[in-house]
């Protein structure tokens, strides 16, 4: 160690090898953050000086005195920082965001090293949580193989990863801190020679060298195409650990259940909206969703060309030493005779290696099947979509069967075989979004043109279903001539649909979804588009009314009052022939997506999580009575504050009528990195999600007492009030643009969407992304938690027996347990006194007093009820570890938000010089500060 190292107590080698993360007593985790934190602080004295490595040491140190208790170090905290000039702050800044990347590292490589560990000390028996332990529990719990099997058959997961990044890291900063994550597992190796561990600790110096000298924030906006390749950036991970979920699934029920032969069915399946979800997006146009699908496409057959190519170096079986099925000569025979140019590909190849012979056909097929466009036909011998491919590869299966290839198929074709019907020729099944108003203007405009009503907008609700059921399918072209830019970009956009699906097949889309859905003619008015492009895009003759490939519809109801009307509007659209019919063709199910994020930004944490539960048990009673199917898809973000939370946790508290297996869940912003860039982590997360959704569709819990339902329409709409009248409060809009960051996150090149769906500058134009955002960055959090203490507090004070029965509630009831528990959370992570120093930012004082005094109230009575309710001394002492996590990152958060606050008052200072360069570097300034306070308290969007 350096002398300066030992005359500072640096923060680097003291904090992370001796504090932070102490929770888990492990020898291996301080090693690693002692480890990383001693070169980050020798790069920081070689890069930038030893005086600046003080200035650091110096913050770092009051920092802690003050969370420690010393009332002089608070006073003394705020002095540095104000006294901290640009450079300074820029330092300081630089250095405890590197400081949380490279604490999370380290969390997470611990995470992976306890998983493991776990594993070894229950083998044989399985690991908890895993798919093995649940295919266990339905055995002990006497389900037989038939009823195993059906719940296999129910079983339906799509993780779809969407377009609102609130990740603030740049693509080169992640990839730097995965190399640093793969060369730190490397460092585990027992085998590991002395060079080699020098060569290994010299390339992480090299990164930290590298990360310190580069730009953190991104010099503009990324393009949609960027977001769609960032996307697929997480591709290689999943094509690891895929087949494993897969695998393991199929030994669990070898294990419980020997000699029976399950039908495994693709339960577990991927999404996107990256590239079409266009909803207050003007830049996925319909180029870019085309775009897109070409990029999927291309992505997943370049990645079966990889496992082909593989497979055909790998398979070198003769048939002169193992025999071969006829029907595979059959169809090489048949694929030559089809395509001729195949006999030049078969020609280097022996005769007598038919396995060889037939992955080269496969091959030249893959390769064949790369378009550039959608206007140039496909090849002769493409494969059109992922079932073709299927086949072959089944093909290749069955005919090594009988010649004692078992473990060769099992460890090398079905993992590929997994990998074709998991990923197909798509990928991911692309997803489209669009604002129902949207549609509205432009179904207007379309029927004003072909002279069926002039003023759609103006009739009522029967009479546009009218219209639409009776209009449709429009049979003839419509021509852009006269229309809007929106009404033109629409056609285009549905031609595009039906000319992909028509092209590459039915798995290259995934939804049609239609946000702020309020009324059943908003979902008509999709259906009328897609059978009009069914109808002009189909040959002539066709029956469309026949077609099977159809687009999944699904509306999407977000804020508190289209949630409680959500099931009168699914019923009404059940009653409508048309679409009627349109369902039958996809088989009797239907998708309704409900949104956690614009329903908590509408009405407040408790009464949109209950808004949310009472709406899915409403839906699926509608589904029951007209004999369709449901899948819920779950609109969830990655903070509390958006529906995030454990994954598991979140399953486990939907309805247990709601739950008959299927499900879709969104994996938003900063959670693709948490849960994708270690190939380990992504393995747990995926493993937890598909146990969770098994058992809680398997072994539905039971019931809940009426009189919780009476109660927690009390609690919802107490609650609702409490955060309305916040809200709506004279000045609420001034607080929060004055004394949060939004101004800050709003231009920062973090996605390339707009902040605001249609640009206006209200509470209910914004989106939920900066709303949550903000609310976090200052530490206050209040989208998580808001209007719970209220509303619980009404139940203590005024009526025992209530009480009683929301404490039961609390103890048996996995919803309302999730909801009180992460709340919880969201309260551990709010800090008061950081948040009050943001409030301190409103130049009103009247409404700085009004607004902070209710916040602060509420925030001690939610505190004070949860702890009364949960019976314990503090938020998290069921969680110590989680605890403990907070509590010692928080002196390192504290500085960054400081800075923050004193950087945001010099910007307004300056604001009247708008073409000061202070002034850009100050904004340059402020941005690195809401990158570090995400990096340090994680979950952000």
């Amino acid at each position: 160690m350096t002398a300066l190292r030992k005359n500072h107590e640096s923060l680097f080698h003291q904090t992370l090898g001796g504090t932070i993360l102490t929770f888990v007593n492990d020898d291996l985790l301080r090693r690693d953050v002692r480890f990383l934190g001693d070169l980050l602080g020798d790069v920081i004295r070689e890069m930038a000086g030893t005086q600046a490595l003080d200035c650091v040491e110096k913050i770092r140190k009051v920092s802690r005195d003050r969370r420690s208790g010393s009332l002089e170090a608070e006073s003394d905290l705020i002095e540095q920082i104000t006294e901290l000039d640009q450079t300074k702050a820029r330092i300081v800044t630089r250095a405890f965001s590197i400081f949380f990347d490279l604490a999370n590292l380290a969390e997470d490589r611990h995470r992976v090293r306890i998983l493991r560990l776990r594993e070894e000390e229950r083998h044989p028996r399985p690991r908890s949580e895993s798919i093995g332990e649940a295919i266990v529990q339905l055995r002990d719990a006497g389900l037989n193989p038939a009823e195993v099997q059906s719940a296999l058959d129910h079983l339906s997961i799509e993780l779809v990863f969407t377009a609102h990044p609130s990740e603030a890291k740049r693509r080169s900063h992640r990839t730097k801190i995965h190399r640093m994550r793969q060369a730190l597992q490397e460092l585990d190796r027992v085998d590991l020679l002395p060079r080699e561990r020098k060569k290994l600790e010299e390339l992480l110096r090299i990164e930290l060298t590298v990360l310190w000298q580069s730009e953190f924030l991104r010099p503009s906006r990324p393009t949609v195409l960027q977001e769609v390749r960032r996307g697929l950036s997480i591709a290689p991970r999943l094509w690891e650990v895929v087949p494993q979920i897969y695998e393991d699934m199929r030994r669990a029920l070898e294990t419980s259940y020997p000699g029976t032969a399950f039908r495994l069915p693709v339960f577990l399946k991927f999404g996107s909206w990256i590239g079409g979800d266009r909803d207050g997006h003007p830049h996925v146009t319909c180029d870019i969703t085309e775009k897109t699908l070409l990029l999927l496409r291309q992505a997943a057959i370049q990645a079966h060309l990889n496992c082909c190519r593989r497979l055909t170096e790998f398979l070198s079986l003769s048939e002169n030493e193992a025999p071969i099925s006829e029907g595979i000569k059959k169809r090489i025979a048949a694929a030559v005779t089809a395509w001729p140019a195949l006999e030049s590909q078969l020609a280097s190849v022996p005769p007598k290696e038919i396995c060889r012979r037939w992955l080269t056909i496969i091959e030249w097929r893959l390769e064949q099947s790369l378009a550039k466009d959608f206007d140039t036909t496909l090849s002769p011998g493409a494969y059109r979509d992922g079932p073709e491919l299927e086949a072959d590869v089944q093909a290749l299966i069955e005919s090594l069967h009988g010649n004692r290839a078992e473990r060769l198929i099992k460890e090398e074709l079905t993992v590929w075989l997994d990998l074709v019907c998991v990923f197909g020729l798509h990928m991911n099944r692309l997803d489209v979004r669009q604002d129902a108003r949207v549609y509205c203007e432009v179904i207007g405009e379309l029927l004003a043109k072909l002279n069926i009503t002039n003023d759609f907008t103006s009739l009522l609700e029967h009479e546009r279903q009218a219209v639409l059921a009776s209009t449709m399918p429009w049979p003839h072209d419509i021509s852009d001539e006269g229309l809007s830019q929106q009404a033109c970009e629409t056609l285009k956009l549905f031609r595009l649909l039906h000319g992909a699906m028509s092209k590459f097949g039915r798995n290259c889309l995934g939804c049609h979804v239609i946000s702020l859905t309020s009324t059943p003619s908003d979902v008509l008015t999709v259906l009328w588009l897609w059978r009009w492009a069914q109808t002009v895009g189909c040959s002539q003759g066709t029956d469309v009314a026949a077609l099977t490939d159809q687009l999944p519809i699904v509306p999407l109801f977000e804020k508190i009052g289209d949630l409680k009307s959500a099931a009168s509007t699914l019923e009404a659209i059940l009653q409508n022939p048309v679409y009627a019919a349109h369902l039958a063709r996809q088989g009797g199910r239907q998708i309704v997506m409900i949104g956690y994020s614009d329903s908590t930004k509408d009405g407040g944490y408790l009464a949109a999580c209950w808004g949310l539960y009472r709406s899915q048990v409403e839906l699926q009673r509608i589904a029951d009575r007209y004999g369709i199917t449901l899948t819920f898809f779950h609109g969830r973000g990655g903070s509390l504050g958006r529906g995030g939370g454990p994954a598991a946790r979140g399953i486990y508290s939907l309805p247990p009528e709601a739950m008959d297996g299927s499900l879709r869940l969104t994996e938003q912003g900063e959670v693709l990195a948490e849960r994708y860039d270690d190939d380990q982590i992504a393995f747990r997360h995926l493993e937890q999600v598909t146990t969770a959704t098994l058992l809680a569709s398997a072994q539905p819990g039971s019931g809940i007492e009426p009189c919780w339902i009476e109660i927690m329409e009390q609690l919802a709409q107490r609650s609702y009030q409490e955060y309305r009248d916040l809200v709506d409060q004279p000045g609420f809009i001034e607080f929060f643009g004055s004394a949060t960051p939004i101004d800050e996150i709003e231009s920062l090149n973090i996605g390339s969407r707009p902040a605001r769906r249609r640009g206006e500058r209200t509470l209910a134009d914004l989106r939920a992304i900066p709303w949550v955002f903000s609310w976090t960055q200052n530490r206050c959090l209040i989208p998580a938690w808001y209007g719970m203490g209220a509303a619980l507090e009404e139940i203590v004070e005024a009526n025992p027996a209530g009480w009683r029965s929301v404490s039961e509630m609390y103890q048996k009831w996995s919803f309302f347990r999730a909801t009180i528990d992460n709340a919880a959370l969201a309260l551990a992570k709010t800090d008061t006194f950081i948040a009050a120093q943001y409030a301190q930012l409103v130049e009103n004082s009247d409404v700085r007093q009004a607004i902070w005094t209710k916040i602060s109230n509420e925030r001690d009575r939610a505190v004070h009820v949860i702890l009364k309710l949960s019976g314990v001394a503090n938020l998290l002492s069921a969680t110590p570890w989680l605890q403990s996590s907070i509590e010692v990152r928080n002196p390192y958060i504290d500085p960054l938000n400081l800075i923050q606050i004193e950087l945001i008052r010099r910007r307004r200072n300056l604001l009247n010089d708008a073409a000061s360069e202070e002034l850009e570097h100050i904004r340059g300034l402020l941005r690195l500060t809401v990158q570090g306070i995400a990096a340090g308290m994680r979950t952000t969007g």
